[in-house]
């Protein structure tokens, strides 16, 4: 969302959505898409990092199409199909939870259903990284992840979170392209808006981090030694007391890494697509130190400031579906951005999935308000200010009288809130027009209510319920944990619905193992071709 509340800014947005909500395409802003991505770490019942593999039960983390791995062998990631309502994606959520839990409580195992981990190894390198087979795609998949380690330490990978994908119908971009009278193809104007999307959420999801930031306090041995301002909050938890989300604070990748002077550019797709791709192909010499190879063996794909262009951390991503073999840049490049990937939201440790459907009904208004409303370009002046008032929330966000930067001019948090709250409650009244009821309505009413009262909010809960029960950070997210792992365990899945998830799981290893079976080439080869085709076949 823009700067400012000129008439015309508003009239953007009111326009487009009464042209979306009349005539014969009046269904289309029902018919979007999303799909949510959560990590959870396996662990111990009594809140240790599991060491045992990936369960062959759930299949294969490398060809399963909704249960695979993220950076460790532990960190289990759960992906629903995407789907046209909120209220099925959480279902398709709780149903795949379900079928996890069942599987993992034969090893005495459950989910850590919070962002920041329990009890992890005592060294970092303890943290076992995931594998994915011999295939060389496996063997590549490792070795970035090796990569990651060097880079940034196994321990920071171990923080989880949850991913919201979100699409709206095609149908919707054509009939804004005619209403605005676009001269642009009906491609390169769907990507304009993503990025339009892309560019409002960056100025404003500090909103985001007030209303879910779910991560203010941490067990002190996960900073292993490194300096902090935390507080501790008893012997064995860090805190700060008007933190949102640590998770998503500067604790997480290292200012000293190559990404830190890396500036993605929201205003084109071709400036996107151009950072990235040099961010893949330009070397950094700390990692050159490095180097590829360890004792003969690889332990980096490359020695750039990115390996491959997911290696970027961002709080959205313009995104594509790929093709087989097909690297992400080349497919935004190819066919236009298709959905965005929401990336900061952290898990809710009191709902069983890590979110609710309240939650996901307020980020559908939210995103819509930012896709439909004015879109100022992002200069880096004001890309530096949207990550510094990012910053300050999941830091202070519920410090009374809290003042954030907007075009350079100080503002309070509560009155730019309010601004925003406006926007949404119009997207969610035409949203609730087209669904009937009003449950997008209900959902900004709780978000509103945290604005009046901070203790509303995930964060002021997390500590509230840990001073209450005098709990620890680990002791408070055992027990949230123990607890939702016992309302999975009471509610388990029919038969069919058991069975048609088995069969997941063993075509996903047949899958895998016919890869294997029939790979050809060298793994050395297969990485310089993937290399090669980075810096070949990539154009904007």
């Amino acid at each position: 969302m823009p700067d400012t509340t000129s008439t015309r800014t508003n009239d953007v947005l009111t326009q487009r959505l009464s042209v979306l909500s009349a005539g014969p395409h009046r269904d289309a802003l029902t018919r979007g898409l999303r799909g949510i991505e959560k990590e959870s770490l396996r662990v111990t019942r009594d809140g240790h990092l599991a060491m045992t593999p990936h369960s062959a039960a759930l299949g294969s983390a490398l060809t399963h199409p909704s249960l695979t791995t993220d950076y460790s062998e532990a960190l289990i990631e759960i992906i629903t199909p995407a789907e046209q309502d909120a209220s099925i994606t959480l279902d398709k959520l709780d149903e795949l939870h379900r079928y996890v839990y069942a599987v993992l409580a034969r090893d005495g195992e459950m989910l850590w259903n919070e962002s920041m981990p329990g009890l992890l190894p005592a060294s970092d390198d303890g943290i076992p990284i995931a594998r994915y087979g011999s295939s060389n795609i496996g063997k590549l998949k490792y070795v970035y992840r090796m990569g990651l380690a060097l880079r940034y330490g196994r321990t920071m990978q171990c923080i989880a979170g949850i991913h919201y994908n979100y699409s709206l119908n095609e149908e919707v971009w054509r009939v804004l392209h005619a209403h605005d009278q676009s001269t642009a193809t009906q491609t390169d104007y769907q990507s304009e808006r993503y990025l339009a999307l892309i560019r409002n959420f960056r100025r404003t999801s500090w909103l985001l981090m007030y209303l879910f930031g779910a991560s203010p306090a941490l067990d002190a041995r996960f900073l292993r030694g490194r300096d902090h301002t935390l507080q501790s909050l008893d012997a064995d938890t860090l805190y700060l007391p008007y933190a949102t989300s640590l998770r998503m604070s500067d604790l997480g990748y290292s200012n000293t890494t190559g990404q830190s002077a890396l500036r993605a550019d929201y205003d084109t797709l071709p400036g996107y697509l151009d950072a990235l791709a040099q961010a893949v192909s330009q070397p950094y010499p700390p990692y050159e130190a490095i180097g590829t190879h360890r004792d003969g063996e690889w332990v980096q794909i490359n020695t750039n400031i990115l390996q491959i262009e997911n290696e970027f951390y961002s709080t959205i991503r313009p995104k594509r579906v790929t093709w087989p073999g097909e690297r992400p840049l080349h497919a935004l490049a190819a066919r236009g951005v298709q959905y965005v990937e929401v990336r900061c939201m952290d898990i809710d440790p009191f709902e069983p999935t890590g979110i609710s459907l309240e939650a996901a009904r307020f980020l559908d208004a939210y995103l819509l308000a930012c896709a439909l409303d004015d879109s100022p370009l992002l200069p880096e002046a004001d890309y530096a200010e949207a990550n510094e008032n990012f910053g300050l929330v999941t830091k202070e966000g519920r410090k009374p009288g809290l003042v954030l930067m907007r075009g350079g001019q100080a503002v309070a948090m509560q009155d730019w809130a309010a601004e925003l709250f406006e926007k949404i409650e119009r997207t969610a009244a035409a949203l609730d027009a087209l669904h009937g009821g009003d449950a997008h309505a209900r959902a900004l009413a709780a978000q509103r209510a945290k604005f009046a009262d901070a203790s509303l909010t995930p964060s002021a809960r997390v500590l509230q319920t840990m001073r209450d029960q005098q709990q620890t950070f680990l002791q408070f997210a055992l027990a949230q944990s123990e607890r939702h792992a016992a309302d999975f365990l009471a509610r388990p899945l029919d038969a069919q619905t058991t069975a048609h998830f088995d069969t997941l799981a063993r075509e996903s290893l047949d899958e895998q193992a016919k890869l294997e079976r029939e790979e050809v080439g060298s793994f050395d080869a297969f990485v310089a071709a993937y290399r090669a085709y980075t810096l070949n076949r990539f154009s904007v």
